[in-house]
């Protein structure tokens, strides 16, 4: 099977430098996204997990029946993920009443045993091998628990941590500055290094989101959380039309 064969099999981006750029905005807007829904609007987090739920259901079924990779689809897919995640892992660490910790804990172990499971029964979770209806099913359940664990795991750090929302962001940042050294100065696997990253964006761009939008006594900017969403939103469509996005390449 040569290269383009492989290429258009595969249903998710290349991983690039602008792959992660839209990563981290898609998190940010995640966060101010699913807290407009839930706190601006007054829906409440279990009513604001509903609708975003089915708009991430909906846009998964639309991603696992398209042919190709569509950039506008994908992105699509992943800020419903960010979205839904942010009410979800509100709800469980404030409604549910089990805080910050309990629900880091709780979706450390759900990510863990969706990524064992995914492994076991296919034999790899790299992204390069996400071409079946299968795959990807492990892949977004896989995303959906990276994204709420990274809600709960930004939260726990700015409020539980005490660090504040610019502790946090220098925090995780330092992070993934440390495996992106490891990417290219170290034989530790892609594949778990890429995972890392993957999680690791989400609480950046909860505590980012946060610092947006928290009122200024609570160490935020007190933007509104509508004109913060639509601003990322609006580069993010800059980004996926700006710069060429290429399906990632499939393992030989």
């Amino acid at each position: 099977m040569n290269d383009t064969t492989n290429s258009a099999l595969s249903k998710v981006p290349e991983v690039t430098l602008v792959f992660w750029i839209i990563k981290i905005l898609a998190t940010t807007l995640g966060e101010t996204g699913g807290d407009a829904l839930s706190m601006s609007m007054n829906l409440g987090y279990l009513v604001s997990t509903g609708i975003l739920a089915a708009i991430f259901a909906v846009a998964v079924m639309v991603q696992i029946f398209a042919k190709k990779f569509h950039p506008v689809v994908y992105w699509t897919t992943i800020i419903a993920t960010t979205t839904v995640g942010t009410t979800l892992a509100d709800y469980a660490d404030r409604s549910l009443g089990i805080g910050y910790t309990g629900g880091t804990i709780l979706l450390l172990t759900l990510l863990g045993a969706s990524l064992a499971l995914w492994y076991r029964t296919l034999g790899s979770v790299a992204v390069d091998t996400v071409s079946t209806p299968k795959s990807e099913v492990f892949y977004w359940i896989t995303i959906m628990f990276s994204q709420t664990l990274g809600t709960a795991l930004g939260d726990w750090t700015a409020d539980t941590a005490d660090l504040g929302y610019s502790g946090g962001a220098v925090v995780f940042g330092t992070m993934l500055a440390v495996i992106a050294v490891a990417y290219y100065r170290t034989k530790i696997s892609h594949t778990v290094l890429f995972w890392a990253a993957f999680i690791l964006t989400r609480p950046l761009g909860a505590v980012v989101g946060d610092f947006l939008d928290k009122p200024i006594i609570k160490g935020g900017l007190a933007i509104s959380r509508y004109s913060a969403s639509l601003a990322i939103l609006a580069v993010i469509i800059l980004c996926i039309f700006i710069f060429k996005h290429n399906p990632a390449k499939r393992a030989h």
